[in-house]
């Protein structure tokens, strides 16, 4: 098994390579290994071996029941029938060692799979905007949040000064202060965040943003005390009575929606969709998992679905291919003789 995950990485990670030309440029200081490194908290690995952001997870698979109701949108075979998948439920953050309860953002990605071999791969958190619109001003924001080595924090009047310097922050704040954590991995609302394009069998293409909701109802987290696992334990308790499901909702955008900016919203008035449903009905630890070799790159794409020309979605890939690349590396030098 051992063997088997580490060819898989390897492959993975070659095949990434190429994807990390060209996302940030090739020269600078916002390139994807300089992105890393800040998640990584410099040079050197904290915690090698281990996924540079959202590190902390848990493997788990079902399937995607799909309404029939998208396929008017896009010619993608999924939004027909029954699709198996495979996830990953996570919190935000580099290490794969911190508590969960507290995390302050929650993380799901899946890989549906198709019968005719594609993939649909998806990464999604709980914040329904960025909090800026360039991967530039992301990594600005990256090292802004990075921790005080004195006490292991972010400095607030860093963070303070970083978001007075963007206002375009402005709705990611808005729902950083009205957000209010649940018990579960299973009631959190996910959002894919950047646009993406349906295309129908014609060629028409309709832009969207998504969203998994959760048919479990909200609780409120509590004061605790949690344990470091208690999300992960919590999930696996209620798989035992049975599976968990989300609803998988389109919103789609009108002419002038900005298409190309995650962190600009789009208004709660435009039409959605209900494309089906992802069930999960197992889980399993990340360490040995079917889903920890697996890069969840979000410009990995059936046919009838394409990507949007916001550059954040397109770096994204790039970081994601860094972090595997040198996940893939780590392993490899761990199992030398």
């Amino acid at each position: 098994m051992r063997t088997a995950i580490i060819l898989l990485l390897v492959v993975a990670a070659a095949a990434g390579i190429a994807a990390l030309r060209g996302a940030f440029g090739t020269g600078g200081e916002h390139r994807a290994s300089s992105i890393v490194d800040t998640m990584q908290g410099g040079g050197e690995a904290m915690h090698a071996g281990f996924r540079r952001a959202h590190a902390r997870g848990l493997c788990v698979s079902g399937r995607f029941i799909a309404s029939g109701d998208a396929t008017a949108l896009s010619s993608a075979p999924l939004f027909e029938g029954e699709s198996p998948v495979l996830g990953r439920l996570s919190i935000g953050g580099g290490s794969p060692v911190a508590p969960e309860a507290s995390a302050g953002v929650r993380s799901m990605a899946l890989a549906i799979n198709q019968a005719d071999g594609q993939q649909w791969r998806m990464a999604m958190n709980t914040p329904p905007v960025l909090a800026v619109g360039t991967p530039e001003a992301f990594h600005d924001q990256l090292r802004a949040m990075a921790p005080d080595p004195a006490n292991g924090k972010p400095d607030p009047a860093r963070v303070a000064a970083f978001y007075e310097a963007h206002p375009e922050s402005a709705a990611f704040r808005a729902w950083q202060a009205s957000y209010e954590a649940s018990d579960s991995w299973a009631n959190t609302r996910y959002h894919g965040i950047n646009a993406f394009v349906l295309v129908d069998a014609d060629g028409q293409r309709q832009p969207v943003r998504w969203a998994m909701v959760p048919e479990a109802a909200f609780a409120p987290l509590g004061d605790g005390p949690h344990t470091d696992d208690a999300l992960s334990r919590e999930f696996q308790q209620r798989l035992a009575d049975g599976p968990l499901r989300w609803t998988l909702r389109l919103q789609l955008a009108e002419p002038g929606d900005p298409v190309d900016d995650g962190s600009r919203p789009w208004p709660d008035t435009r039409r959605t969709v209900d494309a089906g449903t992802v069930e999960l009905t197992h889980a399993r630890a990340q360490q040995g998992g079917d889903c920890n070799g697996l890069n969840f790159d979000p410009l990995v794409l059936p046919e009838g679905i394409e990507p949007s020309a916001d550059p954040v979605l397109h770096a994204r890939r790039a970081a994601y291919a860094e972090s595997l690349r040198r996940r893939a590396r780590e392993t490899l030098l761990e199992g030398a003789p």
